[in-house]
C-alpha cells in the first residue's frame, strides 16, 4: 500500500506522563499494529499498576492549586493547546490514520481537527454555569434555627481527579471531549486512551504539556492489559471515572468504582433503530442507512444499524441498500477513493464475521457482503446486509460495532416502537417520514437517549449519553460543564 507524506516512523520513541515527566513504560512497550497493513505503527508505552497510581497521586497532589486557578486561566490554557493541535495537524494525521486505519477523509475531517474544534469549545463558556441563582426562601421558626428570609446560591465546582478512558474508534477527538471539560471546571485528569491506537493520544498530552498546563494536571498512562486501569477505578485517589467503550467493561467499572461512591459518566453500547415509514424519503433513508459502511467500518456507537422498515417499502429499501453497497470503494485507507477500511484489529474482525455467520444461521439472508470483500492483507470486512430478520436473532439484540446492517419489518406505528424498544440499548435511534408531526410522536415514545428525525447528522450542543445500557450521564455543550462538576449549595440570612 502507498504511505502518506511524513508517515510515522515505527522507532519514535513514545513516553508516560506522570506528574509533569515522560517517563518509560514499567511494563516495557507493545506493538501497534495498522489495521490495514498488518505492519508496525510504533510501539506503545506499557504502563504498570504502579505507574496507573503514581499518576493518581501526582493528580491529586495536583488538585487543590488548579481547582483554585481561575477559569479564564484555564480556558487560556484550553485556547492554547487547540492551537498548538491546529498548528500539529500535519504531524498528526498520518499517525492517527495509520493506528486507527481510518480513510483520509474520515482522518482529516473528524479523527484530528475535531479534537482542536471541542477543546476550543470548552475555552469559552464555562461563566454562566458556575452559579446558579435561588430565589430566597421565606423560612418559619423551628426547633432548628429561627425563621426569616434565607438566601442561597448553587455552584458547579469541581470533581476532584477524573479519569478519562476512551474507544479506539475516535481516540483523539473522544479524548478531547472528555478532557476539555473537565479541565475547564477545574479537575484534574489521568488520560487512559485505548490500548489498540494510542499514539496519537501521546501526541496530544504532549500538546497539554507544551501549553502550559502545570505538572500532575494532565497524565497520562496506557497498557495492553486491564490492570492499570482496574487500579485506577479503585484507587482512592480518583473522584470520577468517565469511560466510553462496550456495556461488560463499563458494568464493570460501575460494580468497583460503587464502592468508593465515585462520580460516573458512561457512554456504552448502542444498537441504534432506525425506523422507516411507508411515506419516508427513501433516498434520503437509504443515505442515512449507509453511514454504517461508509464511515469508519461502522465502528461507531451511534449507528443506524437496526432498519426496521415498514412492509410498503421494505423491499425497496433492501433493494436501495443492496445498490448502495456496490458502490462503497473497499481498500486502501490512503486512496482518495476508498470509503470503507478496515476493522481495528484481526480480532474483532473474526467477532464481526461472528455475528454475520449466526445472523446466516439464525435465519437471515445475506443480501450483500459476508466476506473480506476481496482483501488479503487488513482486517477487512465488506459492507454487509442482512435481510428477513427476527427480533429475537442475535445480529438483531447485540451491538456488532462493524459494517453490518440487519433490517426487520413492520406494520404499523406501535410495532415499530415497540420493535426499536426491544433491546438492551437506547443510545440513537433515528425516524425517516415526511409527516414530521408523525415522527415526533414516535420518537418521543423511544426509550433512547437521543433521536434523529430525517436525518444522521449530530447537534454537538446536544446533551449526550444513553438510556438502559447504553450508559450513565450526559455531557455534550454545555452539559459537558455539567458531567464534570459537583453542585455545592450555600444558603444564609437575609
Amino acid at each position: 500500500m502507498s504511505q502518506p507524506t511524513g508517515a510515522p516512523d515505527p522507532d519514535s520513541e513514545y513516553k508516560l506522563l506522570i506528574g509533569g515527566d515522560w517517563v518509560a513504560g514499567g511494563d516495557g512497550t507493545y506493538p501497534i499494529i495498522n489495521p490495514a497493513t498488518e505492519q508496525v505503527v510504533g510501539y506503545a508505552p506499557n504502563a504498570s499498576v504502579a505507574d496507573a497510581e503514581a499518576a493518581a497521586d501526582a493528580a491529586a497532589a495536583a488538585f487543590p492549586s488548579w481547582s483554585r486557578t481561575s477559569p479564564d486561566e484555564r480556558a487560556a490554557l484550553l485556547e492554547r493547546a487547540a492551537t498548538l493541535l491546529d498548528q500539529r495537524y500535519h504531524e498528526f494525521v498520518p499517525l492517527v490514520q495509520a493506528e486507527t486505519g481510518a480513510t483520509l477523509r474520515v482522518t482529516k475531517q473528524m479523527q484530528v481537527p475535531m479534537a482542536a474544534v471541542r477543546l476550543r469549545r470548552y475555552a469559552k463558556g464555562i461563566d454562566p454555569e458556575l452559579q446558579i441563582p435561588v430565589e430566597p426562601s421565606i423560612m418559619p421558626s423551628t426547633a432548628l434555627a429561627p425563621g426569616g428570609i434565607i438566601g442561597g446560591l448553587a455552584r458547579r465546582v469541581p470533581v476532584g481527579v477524573v479519569v478519562c478512558i476512551t474507544s479506539y474508534n475516535f481516540p483523539l477527538t473522544n479524548m478531547a471531549g472528555k478532557v476539555g471539560p473537565a479541565l475547564a471546571m477545574g479537575n484534574t485528569v489521568i488520560i487512559k486512551p485505548a490500548p489498540q491506537d494510542p499514539l496519537g493520544v501521546i501526541k496530544l498530552a504532549e500538546v497539554f504539556a507544551d501549553a502550559g498546563f502545570p505538572p500532575g494536571v494532565v497524565n497520562f498512562v496506557v497498557s495492553e492489559g486491564p490492570a492499570p486501569a482496574e487500579a485506577l477505578v479503585a484507587s482512592p485517589k480518583v473522584d470520577m471515572i468517565s469511560f466510553t467503550g462496550s456495556t461488560a467493561v463499563g458494568q464493570r467499572i460501575g460494580a468497583v468504582a460503587g464502592g468508593g461512591m465515585k462520580r460516573l459518566l458512561l457512554e456504552l453500547g448502542g444498537k441504534g433503530a432506525c425506523i422507516v415509514f411507508d411515506d419516508a424519503d427513501l433516498r434520503a433513508a437509504v443515505t442515512g442507512i449507509t453511514s454504517v459502511w461508509a464511515f469508519h467500518s461502522g465502528q461507531i456507537c451511534t449507528a443506524p444499524t437496526r432498519v426496521l422498515a415498514q412492509r410498503g417499502i421494505y423491499d425497496q429499501l433492501v433493494d436501495g441498500l443492496k445498490s448502495a453497497a456496490t458502490r462503497l470503494k473497499i481498500g486502501d485507507p490512503l486512496d482518495k477513493e476508498t470509503v470503507v477500511g478496515p476493522v481495528i484489529t484481526g480480532a474483532h474482525r473474526e467477532r464481526v464475521e461472528g455475528y454475520i455467520a449466526s445472523g446466516r444461521d439464525e435465519g437471515g439472508t445475506i443480501v450483500t457482503g459476508g466476506d473480506r470483500g476481496g482483501m488479503d492483507t487488513g482486517f477487512y470486512v465488506a459492507p454487509t446486509l442482512i435481510a428477513d430478520c427476527k427480533p429475537g436473532m442475535t445480529v438483531v439484540q447485540e451491538e456488532i460495532f462493524g459494517p453490518v446492517i440487519v433490517v426487520l419489518p413492520f406494520d404499523d406505528t406501535d410495532e415499530a416502537v415497540a420493535l426499536a424498544n426491544s433491546t438492551d440499548f437506547g443510545l440513537y435511534d433515528y425516524v425517516y417520514s415526511k409527516d414530521s408531526a408523525k415522527a415526533f410522536a414516535v420518537a418521543q415514545q423511544l426509550r433512547t437517549g437521543n433521536v434523529g428525525i430525517n436525518t444522521v447528522q449530530r447537534n454537538h450542543e446536544m446533551p449526550f449519553g444513553g438510556f438502559k445500557k447504553s450508559g450513565i450521564g450526559r455531557d455534550g455543550g454545555r452539559f459537558g460543564f455539567h458531567a464534570y462538576s459537583e453542585l455545592q449549595s450555600i444558603v444564609w440570612p437575609g
